[in-house]
């Protein structure tokens, strides 16, 4: 039995002065790279909880292969398998299809929690492209985890640059929760190379093999 705990159509438990990490995804597949961020955020911000936010679909992205939601799921709490880490499809009980919109939902349901938003450092090159992102920064502190090929990234990113004067150094990295907005931070230290899209070609490409 996995350690992670499944929320089909609910939110984790949470009560005020909770420090949150929200990890939003396709999750399509899951694998060692997500766990690697989630858990270097744990640790790094020194949070209570991740709750993986498994979406329905991505707006940026092609979901016409996509695997079920329930699917994902599983796959996901299979994948994490940690007692901190939760995973949850409430995005589809909520109807919302991009962050923002989450984040407005999760508002007045998770009055006095500090929550962090959280996302690989290959996101952040297109942050700039996803519905209201300037309001996501003033909103909710923002960490953004260190990927191989993407170390550069908080210096050239259009989001990155908007926001320079509000980036918190490293050594003040575990007060983010609850550091007044906007602020962000850049976790660098030991790099994941997998990738969800990089899997699923691997995939295609194995099947066409084994045909």
């Amino acid at each position: 039995m996995t350690r992670s705990r499944i929320y089909p159509q609910d939110l984790p438990l949470v009560a005020p002065g909770m420090r949150i990490g929200l990890y939003g995804g396709s999750f399509n597949p899951a694998h060692k790279g997500h766990r690697h961020v989630a858990l270097t955020a744990l640790k790094r911000l020194q949070l209570d909880r991740i709750w993986c936010l498994v979406t329905p679909g991505n707006p940026l992205k092609d979901i016409k292969e996509l695997p079920p939601l329930e699917t994902r799921l599983r796959d996901t709490a299979h994948l994490m398998d940690h007692p901190r880490i939760d995973v949850t499809g409430v995005e589809a009980k909520a109807g919302t299809h991009f962050t923002a919109e989450t984040l407005d939902w999760l508002g007045t349901r998770t009055k006095g929690a500090h929550l962090v938003w959280l996302m690989g450092a290959d996101n952040l090159k297109q942050f700039h492209k996803w519905q209201r992102w300037e309001d996501i920064f003033n909103r909710i502190p923002v960490a953004i985890i260190d990927r191989p090929g993407y170390s550069l990234s908080p210096l050239n990113a259009l989001a990155a640059r908007n926001f320079a004067w509000a980036r918190l150094p490293s050594c003040k990295e575990a007060t983010l929760a609850t550091t007044q907005c906007p602020v962000w931070t850049f976790i660098y230290g030991p790099r994941s190379e997998l990738s969800s899209t990089a899997l699923r070609q691997s995939t295609k490409v194995q099947g066409t093999h084994d045909a």
